[in-house]
């Protein structure tokens, strides 16, 4: 039975045309997403948005609040709690500026996505309900980047707090993508007296599902996911609370997955270094691309030569 793997159909011949050279890869936006859990008696669960089908990108496909992050927020200090700037842009690998932009945006879209703000008046508490109208203003206010989310940190007089974060993993978006982005996942715990909602104009459905039951899912085809989601919810599942995840997450392997395409045996080999599960055969002439236990759509008629090209990880 074919798993839920999303596989973009123009992907082989944007891969044919990266390897002849009649490609440019374009340069990947710094993204930030967030895997937001909380406890419930059979386990943790995880918060996630499915995709409206009418997207032009992985319409249908279950993904987690995040976005691209937001240039303003690299060059004004904000209110900080946690580990530092410094601590956070050596686990980032990126420099103290970009840490503090990687981590305003995880925060500010997963507020502006579901509703849920990891910041609080100090460097030991978080706000409460954020549903009132002049909360759902100044959310509106950050959609649209009439706000910076410095500015409405400011203007609530609000610390953010890295502390509640775990930075989880880093993908980067293949290079034969039209759009691309260099994407830090990371997780986070519900924070006591707040509730998530679809704040989301790109999604049409937000659940909390157990990570077993969404992995379920997908393998049986009922879920669609893009590599990235369903390789770092799967590793979700050896934990029997949301506490135990967020305190592995300093030691997760930040490396970045970036994805290979090669020529072997007159087809297009394309794989996730260390997610065999993903590598897919595009053959070099009209016919069906597979999987790793799955078939998906055919990919269009190829030209006849390609060269081995090293490309980024999946989408964000």
């Amino acid at each position: 039975m074919a798993n839920g793997q999303w596989f973009p159909p123009e992907w082989p011949d944007r891969i044919r045309a990266l390897a002849d050279g009649a490609l440019t890869p374009v340069a990947p936006r710094r993204a930030a997403t967030v895997l937001l859990l909380k406890d419930t008696p059979d386990g943790p669960v995880v918060h996630m948005l499915r995709r409206r089908a009418s997207m032009a990108f992985a319409g249908g496909a279950y993904a987690y609040p995040g976005g691209g992050v937001d240039p303003r927020d690299d060059d004004r200090r904000v209110r900080w709690a946690g580990p530092t700037r410094a601590w956070w842009a050596e686990r980032l690998g990126v420099d103290e500026n970009g840490a503090q932009a990687i981590v305003c945006a995880a925060v500010r879209e997963t507020y502006e996505e579901a509703g849920v703000l990891l910041a609080g008046p100090d460097a030991e508490s978080v706000v409460g309900d954020t549903t009132g109208a002049d909360w759902e203003a100044d959310r509106a206010a950050l959609v649209a980047r009439e706000l910076s989310f410095a500015e409405f940190l400011d203007r609530r007089g609000l610390v953010l707090r890295s502390d509640l974060l775990g930075a989880w993993a880093r993908w980067i978006t293949p290079e034969f993508e039209a759009r691309r982005y260099d994407t830090w996942f990371f997780v986070a715990v519900l924070p006591e007296g707040q509730r998530t909602r679809n704040a989301s104009t790109e999604a049409d459905r937000a659940v909390w599902i157990r990570p077993e039951q969404a992995a379920g899912g997908y393998d049986r085809g009922e879920l669609l996911m893009m590599p990235p989601t369903i390789a770092t919810l799967r590793r979700l599942l050896p934990y029997a609370t949301a506490a135990e995840a967020l305190s592995a997450a300093p030691a997760r392997d930040m490396t970045p997955v970036l994805a290979t395409a090669r020529l072997q045996d007159g087809e297009i080999v394309l794989s996730w270094p260390g997610h065999d599960e993903f590598t897919k055969h595009v053959p070099t002439a009209t016919g069906t691309t597979t999987a790793t236990g799955a078939t998906t759509s055919p990919g269009a008629t190829a030209t006849g030569t390609t060269t081995s090209t090293t490309t980024g990880g999946g989408p964000a």
